[in-house]
């Protein structure tokens, strides 16, 4: 065994977890599943001992290596190959390690010496995976490694890990099904391990879950049954004036309240955060239409030729990096306000939109003021906030104190007030865990909503979409499933 961690606890002003054990060996790729907040980073930190458990051990082989690439980058200034470096125990004397490196995750010379200001957060993920790996550490912790990055790029991160030991916390569900091997559910307590990747796996942890809540159930009828019977042999006691009735009684309610006492009832997991959208639908025969229209950057990209928007259509846009998905995006909310051109919205159109870096949030303003600027009442206004996953001491504060996954809620929040009746989506996935992302897919399924969105989420694309538009060459086009965009990416 490479690693070993037996009966580990962390409390940070609540307990995140507790009398966690298990061990990983050469090869494994274990997931690590938990909701927003439940714990994940801090355990792939006590991991590499940045930060001391508050009770357990974690213990590992002798000479093994553990590293972290963590999810944002604590220097912005430094550049990308700076960042790299900076991993090396003997920077000067294994700097050929980090060219090496970058060419192995396909990394363009051109922004090798760019800060990580200038670079994508899709490229900055890169840099930190890569600062990680340099040292060639025994065992690699990933924490959200696929966030920002395009389907190309989570391909490549795919077959790179084939034959590494690694823990990956994450809530993308099909990268989670591709590369592990292992999947650890992390609960406050009673945290579940299966020797299976992520579906096979949330399935078998159902049905643990579902067979605990009938055994469960079965004991407490068992020991109701046992508090009856004790209670009609003690008025069969009394009216006889039988000591042995008296002492049968006794024993029947203590097996009662043992039984009841051992009863362990099924786990319940707590919401990190409500995600109700409530979409109005509209009685518009289309909602948009796209009359051929140029879709540009710095130059002309693509057209789009005659294509269109009803009620209904939840449009998965396709492309690889840099054709202008997020392009497309930008004309699309331009016509909705207002601006002339080839796409023509119905005045009936009411937009609700979310950026991919959730733009539409201003950093300076509280989630209790944009709550507000809607009209709604002071308590009110805090219920639907606490509801969507905002404690009382962060809804006056900044948005910048706000994680990304709490962020990522308002902004469905906010949608919501909007009551809109068509969604401009770009990367909606981003920060939101596995019960975040299947509450927006059950809500933008129902029958009253229509979306134009961009995702690299394989799982959320598959359950969302019922028409995709993929960018080929200069052309948008309509094709009957996203299945061989996908595979043209892996």
């Amino acid at each position: 065994m490479l690693l070993s961690v037996k009966s580990l606890g962390l409390t940070l002003g609540q307990t995140l977890f507790e009398d966690l054990s298990f061990s990983l060996a050469q090869g494994d790729v274990l997931g690590l599943i938990a909701a927003n907040g439940r714990g994940k980073s801090s355990l792939l930190r006590c991991l590499t001992g940045a930060l001391e458990p508050t009770t357990g051990e974690v213990t590992r082989a002798r000479g093994v290596t553990v590293a972290l690439a963590a999810q944002d980058p604590a220097d912005l200034r430094a550049t990308l190959r700076e960042t790299v470096a900076a991993g090396l125990t003997d920077p000067e004397g294994e700097f050929w390690r980090v060219d090496i490196l970058l060419d192995e995750l396909e990394v363009p010379e051109a922004f090798r010496e760019l800060p990580l200001s200038a670079l994508s957060g899709g490229w900055q993920r890169t840099a930190l995976l890569a600062r990680a790996a340099v040292a060639e550490p025994e065992v690699l912790l990933l924490d959200e490694p696929t966030n920002h990055l395009d389907l190309s790029r989570i391909g490549l991160l795919q077959r790179w890990l084939k034959g590494k030991t690694v823990i990956v916390a994450s809530h993308d569900r099909a990268f989670l099904d591709a590369v592990t091997t292992r999947s650890l559910f992390l609960r406050v307590a009673e945290s579940r391990l299966f020797a299976l990747p992520y579906t096979p796996a949330r399935a078998a942890l159902a049905e643990a879950d579902a067979a605990r809540g009938r055994q469960h159930a079965n004991d407490l009828a068992k020991a109701d049954q046992l508090r009856r019977q004790a209670a009609k042999l003690k008025n069969i006691g009394i009216n006889s004036g039988s000591d042995l009735l008296v002492v049968k009684t006794k024993q029947l309610k203590e097996r009662a309240e043992k039984i009841e006492a051992q009863a362990r009832p099924a786990h319940r997991e707590g919401s990190a955060g409500a995600i109700r959208l409530n979409p109005t639908g509209s009685h518009a025969k289309a909602l948009l239409s796209y009359q051929d229209a140029e879709i540009a950057g710095e130059k002309p990209l693509y057209r789009t030729g005659t294509l269109w928007i009803e009620p209904g259509d939840r449009v998965v846009i396709l492309g690889a990096n840099g054709t202008g998905k997020t392009r497309l995006v930008e004309a699309t909310l331009a016509a909705i306000k207002g601006g002339p051109g080839a796409i023509k919205v119905t005045p009936s159109l009411v937009l609700g939109h979310s950026g991919q870096g959730l733009e539409q949030l201003p950093p300076k303003s509280t989630p209790f003021d944009l709550v507000m600027a809607h009209r709604t009442g002071d308590g009110p206004a805090r219920s639907l906030l606490a509801e969507a996953g905002i404690r009382q001491d962060m809804q006056s504060k900044a948005l910048g104190l706000l994680s990304g996954g709490q962020k990522a809620r308002l902004a469905m929040l906010l949608l919501r007030l909007t009551a809109p009746n068509f969604y401009l989506l770009d990367e909606p996935t981003n920060h939101l865990d596995i019960e975040g992302q299947e509450a927006l897919e059950a809500e933008l399924l129902k029958p009253e909503a229509a979306c134009l969105l961009v995702s690299h989420d394989r799982a959320f694309v598959r359950a969302v979409g019922n028409r995709f538009w993929e960018i080929r060459g200069k052309k948008l086009v309509e094709v009957p499933d996203p299945e061989e965009f996908f595979n043209s990416q892996s």
